[in-house]
C-alpha cells in the first residue's frame, strides 16, 4: 500500500469513508506516524481487539501491597549471582509460579519468561549475560499443558495483527501444537547456540496446569511422554 509519512498533534479521527479528513493530517508533535492511505488507519494504531469488560488498572493497589511489602522486608544482602548457578526458561503463564512449584527461595535463580517460554534470541542474550557475567551452569526449560500458543497458528495470528494495525511483524510467534516437541525444539536451539558456553546440564519439562506435576521431556524426538 501507499504510504505517507506526516506528524500528528492527536490521533487520527476516522471519515465515514475510512480515510482521515484531510484537515487532521496536520500538526507538530515530533512523533512520526506512517498513514496507510488507502487502508486508512496509522501503522500502530490498533483498532479492532477490545477491552475485557471486567478490566480495572491494578498498579495504585499493587503499589500500596508494596508499601506493606517493605515492612517485613528480608531479602536485603542477597547476592547478585544466583546462589544455585541455575537459569530457568518458563512461559508467562499466570498459572506457574516458579519460585513455588520448584521450592526455590529468592536469589536461587534467574527466572527468564516469554510468551511460550520458547528459546529465542532474546533469550539467549539473556541466558548469555546469565552464564558469563553471572556464573549460571545449569538450564531448566519449563512449558505447560493447555498453553495459549496452542491454539493458534504464526501465519494466522501475524494476518490478524496485520489486518488490526496495518504491518506484518517482522518476529516468529512461536506457535505450537504440541509442548513436548516444542520443548524438544527448545533444547535443540541451546544445543546448537555457539553463545550458550555451559551445556552439560540441560534439562526440559512440561508442567501439567491441572494436577501440578513436572513431566521430563527426553531430547531424543522418539521420546512419548
Amino acid at each position: 500500500p501507499s504510504m505517507t509519512t506526516r506528524f500528528f498533534s492527536n490521533r487520527v479521527k476516522m471519515s465515514e469513508r475510512g480515510s482521515p479528513p484531510a484537515s487532521m493530517a496536520i500538526g507538530l508533535t515530533g512523533s512520526p506516524e506512517v498513514l496507510i492511505v488507502d487502508k486508512g488507519y496509522l501503522l500502530g494504531k490498533n483498532r479492532a481487539v477490545p477491552s475485557a469488560p471486567d478490566f480495572s488498572p491494578n498498579t495504585d493497589e499493587l503499589v500500596a501491597n508494596n508499601s506493606l511489602f517493605v515492612t517485613d522486608f528480608r531479602d536485603a544482602g542477597l547476592a547478585l549471582a544466583p546462589k544455585r548457578h541455575l537459569a530457568i526458561v518458563a512461559c508467562m503463564d499466570s498459572r506457574m509460579d516458579i519460585f513455588q512449584m520448584l521450592g526455590l527461595a529468592h536469589g536461587d535463580a534467574h527466572i527468564i519468561r516469554n510468551a511460550g517460554g520458547v528459546v529465542t534470541d532474546d533469550v539467549i542474550r539473556s541466558l548469555v549475560v546469565s552464564q558469563r557475567l553471572l556464573n549460571t551452569q545449569e538450564v531448566i526449560l519449563i512449558h505447560h499443558t493447555n498453553c495459549g500458543l496452542q491454539s493458534i497458528s504464526d501465519d494466522g495470528f501475524k494476518k490478524q495483527i496485520e489486518d488490526d494495525c496495518g504491518i506484518r511483524p517482522s518476529w516468529a510467534i512461536e506457535a505450537f501444537t504440541d509442548p513436548y516437541d516444542s520443548v524438544r525444539q527448545s533444547m535443540n536451539r541451546l544445543g546448537h547456540s555457539p553463545f550458550v558456553i555451559f551445556k552439560d546440564h540441560i534439562r526440559g519439562f512440561v508442567y501439567d496446569v491441572e494436577t501440578g506435576q513436572l513431566l521430563e521431556v527426553d531430547s531424543d524426538p522418539r521420546h512419548v511422554p
